[in-house]
């Protein structure tokens, strides 16, 4: 495949996966996580393909708001993408896994209705005969119809926020702690969609058997990265004396690893846990009798 002279894919080699990457606001957080999964994607601000250190892996960065479609006609064989975009396009896509982070964090995002802290309009039966500004046309649409609503529904390019009050009466915006529309003295009137990332498949690619265990194999790498996130690990060694007593400031539903050390009367023990709790155990473990204390960060927890 071709585009503008350049060869995009090489298809003489039948071993090799097609992966969307997202460009814009999901791009670092997305190369952070692949990081982690052990995949490490190297981007340049001069070119969209960038390289990788899995020679299985060709790598295109597309938008998100086009990803899905990109997906669903071959273009790519797996890609990641908001679950926003996969219901504005309406594409056809076969949904791997959720993987719950955004730009600034690991929580959903919202695309929420919302009107300048002035404005009368209460909900969304106050938008009869409005104008409203927003990227994502199609999935506002929806929402009023299926809430008995005709109102006119123009796409911004851009700047949505400052066209509030001014260009249109309301706006649908995608936020993920709503700090910038009060900032700009924006009022959320509702919530139209939460959304996360997807980690997406085309139905086609999903029956090449070594292109389904890749996929799956991603999947898996990525889930553990997640899972990983802001936890530790902890190791420590004790008289088997003190055991009881250690055991008893771990955090409950911890399940540590126990064992024996060539030391008579000596044990150690790892534990894997939350990092924000550590701090507030250290001090009792080691009064507790636990010695060589050592916290280590983790990249992957697979279950």
């Amino acid at each position: 495949m071709t585009y503008g002279g350049v060869e995009l894919y090489n298809h003489e080699d039948m071993n090799k996966l097609k992966l969307g990457f997202p460009k814009g606001s999901l791009q670092e957080s997305t190369s952070e996580l692949f990081r982690k999964a052990g995949i490490r994607i190297y981007i340049s601000d001069r070119s969209y393909f960038p390289s990788t250190d899995d020679d299985e892996l060709d790598v295109m960065m597309v938008r998100s708001q086009e990803m899905a479609k990109y997906v669903e006609d071959g273009t790519f064989d797996c890609g990641l993408t908001g679950y926003d975009w996969i219901v504005e396009t309406g594409a056809k896509v076969q949904e791997i896994c959720e993987l719950v982070y955004a730009k600034s964090g690991f929580r959903p995002v919202r695309w929420v209705l919302a009107v300048p802290e002035s404005s009368s309009i209460k909900s969304v039966k106050d938008l009869q005969g409005k104008r409203i500004a927003t990227e994502a046309v199609n999935l506002v649409k929806g929402y009023l119809k299926k809430n008995g609503v005709k109102a006119e529904v123009e796409f911004s390019w851009g700047a949505t926020e400052a066209k509030a009050g001014y260009l249109v009466d309301a706006i649908v915006e995608l936020t993920e702690t709503g700090s910038s529309l009060r900032a700009n003295n924006l009022r959320i009137v509702s919530e139209l969609l939460s959304s996360t990332t997807r980690f997406i498949a085309n139905a086609n690619a999903l029956k090449d058997p070594w292109k389904k265990k890749k996929i799956e194999n991603i999947a898996i790498l990525l889930k553990g990265a997640l899972a990983a996130e802001g936890m530790v690990g902890l190791k420590m060694n004790m008289e088997e004396k003190n055991l009881a007593s250690i055991m008893a400031i771990l955090p409950a539903l911890k399940k540590p690893t126990v064992s024996r050390l060539t030391l008579p009367g000596w044990m150690a023990l790892e534990v894997i846990m939350e990092e924000n709790q550590v701090k507030k155990i250290l001090p009792d473990l080691k009064r507790a009798g636990a010695e060589g204390i050592i916290e280590y960060p983790l990249n992957k927890v697979i279950p």
